[in-house]
């Protein structure tokens, strides 16, 4: 999966991409929501003349939609899994790259008045817990992070997606939930992210690529170059994200 992505008029060092120009659809993991805006920005002004357009939604849903023929340029995925549905169905343009990798941290409100700090305090009588449904990458990931311990939590609710848990934290309607690290810095105001040591057995690694369909065929590749590059790595670095494990 971590293959090299197709690459246009922009080259590994984040260039000025020579000959791209019009709409680029995105369609992205929500916990790349900040990260992905502001690399959209920076694309922009280094490509003068191009547009970006997002549609951040859950992996799982976002697959799902271009599958069914929405159209896109394209799809950066919080997991290699919903990358590998796209891939079956034939819908993506040479082999995805792995391009950044997050990993879980335990979301509480400001002050963490609860007093969580390890994931065994998610299970405490009366504590309402937030949770991705499992077939979002934060879902996945927070099962595979709690079957490392004995712990067994009942959430009060199960997101289509990392913000709409972070949601339910912020609103003050759970006590907490499990998001990605990058999703409780990015709410810092709010919340407070408790880091847990099981979260290091499951990461999730974020896989990009070109759609087969892409209306804007240089425009995609020009900009999954672009999220690749050293100044697209530095936008996710600071966002929180780790570096794609180099092989």
């Amino acid at each position: 999966m971590a293959g090299p992505a197709g690459c246009g008029g922009t080259d590994e060092s984040g260039g000025s991409a020579s000959g791209v120009s019009g709409t680029v659809t995105v369609f992205a993991a929500a916990s790349l929501t900040e990260s992905f805006t502001r690399i959209g920005k920076d694309f922009e002004a280094a490509n003068p003349g191009v547009r970006v357009t997002f549609n951040f939604a859950g992996s799982a849903a976002l697959a799902n939609q271009i599958d069914q023929g929405a159209p896109a340029d394209v799809f950066a995925s919080a997991a290699p899994k919903n990358m590998q549905s796209v891939v079956d169905a034939g819908d993506a343009d040479g082999a995805p790259a792995t391009f950044a990798r997050n990993q879980l941290v335990i979301a509480v409100p400001e002050g963490n008045p609860k007093g969580i700090r390890a994931l065994a305090d998610l299970t405490r009588p009366g504590l309402k817990v937030a949770l991705c449904a499992e077939q979002v990458p934060c879902g996945a990931a927070a099962v595979k992070a709690l079957s490392a311990t004995r712990a067994k939590l009942t959430p009060v609710t199960l997101e289509q997606d990392v913000k709409g848990a972070l949601a339910k934290v912020k609103l003050g309607e759970v006590d907490a939930a499990l998001v990605y690290r990058t999703d409780a810095r990015a709410a810092a105001a709010d919340v407070d992210g408790v880091e847990f040591p099981e979260s290091a057995g499951a990461i999730n690694d974020y896989p990009v690529v070109v759609l087969k369909n892409a209306p804007n065929r240089s425009g995609a590749q020009a900009f999954v170059a672009y999220v690749r590059s050293d100044q697209g790595i530095a936008a996710l670095t600071a966002a929180g994200f780790q570096g794609p494990e180099r092989r």
